[in-house]
């Protein structure tokens, strides 16, 4: 565990350090392809590992698959990998631990872990029995606890930053390290959250956010890529394929992103 346990260390050393970019990588391939790009850590994306495997986004992946897929990442890179476990694949707090007790042995330095659309209170218990499997194990792990109060819109538009901020203390509370607060995107309420915040907070890249240098004025620690770099190989891909199809040839082949949710319907109906 001693390995974990330094990827780990630097992980969260990082985040110390100024604002840490990370691209979401879905398979051992790409993940591979981003650290050589530069990336000092390598992030999942649920939507991108469950397109993958053929699975549309949302907890619908089977665990197998997810932990198979953590393996080969984490064997592929030599930077630390978090991994989006979205709700942790299961309601029960118990089975929750005993997936990331599993996502822990297979690499992870770090996991996502969201509230969705589920109470608070479940989230907490999630990452009280996360916490206690991990020092069963003697693992570090990085716990970032995604809220979707932006995402999806469970507060009024003038309470989202209190309500961010109400979560973003009980999940400290419960045993996270960071927050995860995906859809914001307006520079004043970016900054009230990284001021007030209990923990570094991580935003997603967002149609009008503002610019990393920017990001980092105001105090955020962390941006993710999301599904965005999954979603513009799946548009590539259909694009070439299309025009294949078409030609037999790939000239004319266009890359505009398909969206997510087109995306996630061509997954949907797989048993």
């Amino acid at each position: 565990m001693t390995s974990q346990r330094n990827a780990a260390d630097l992980f969260r050393r990082l985040h110390q350090a100024g604002l840490v970019l990370l691209p979401n990588a879905w398979d051992a391939g790409s993940a591979r392809l981003i650290e050589s790009r530069g990336a000092k850590a390598i992030a999942t994306t649920s939507a991108g590992v469950a397109w993958s495997h053929g699975y549309a986004d949302g907890d619908r992946l089977p665990v197998r698959l997810l932990l198979a897929t953590v393996v080969d990442v984490a064997g592929a890179v030599k930077v630390p990998v978090t991994v989006d476990v979205e709700g942790g694949y299961s309601s029960d707090p118990a089975e929750v631990a005993e997936t990331i007790g599993a996502v822990i042995s297979a690499g992870a330095a770090g996991i996502n872990i969201e509230d969705g659309g589920d109470s608070p209170d479940l989230l907490c218990a999630k990452i009280e029995s996360i916490r206690r499997i991990a020092s069963e194990r003697g693992a570090d792990l990085f716990v970032n606890a995604r809220t979707d109060v932006y995402l999806r819109g469970l507060a009024p538009a003038g309470d989202r930053v209190a309500e961010t901020l109400a979560r973003a203390e009980r999940y400290r509370s419960a045993g996270a390290d960071g927050i995860f607060v995906p859809g914001v995107f307006d520079s004043a309420e970016i900054g009230a959250i990284a001021e007030a915040s209990p923990l570094p907070v991580n935003v997603m890249a967002w149609p009008g956010l503002p610019r990393p240098t920017e990001l980092e004025r105001l105090g955020v620690r962390r941006l993710s890529a999301g599904a965005g770099i999954a979603s513009a190989v799946v548009a590539r891909t259909a694009s070439l394929a299309a025009t294949f199809l078409r030609t037999g040839g790939f000239d004319g082949a266009t890359d505009e992103p398909l969206p997510y949710g087109e995306i996630n319907a061509l997954m949907t109906g797989r048993a």
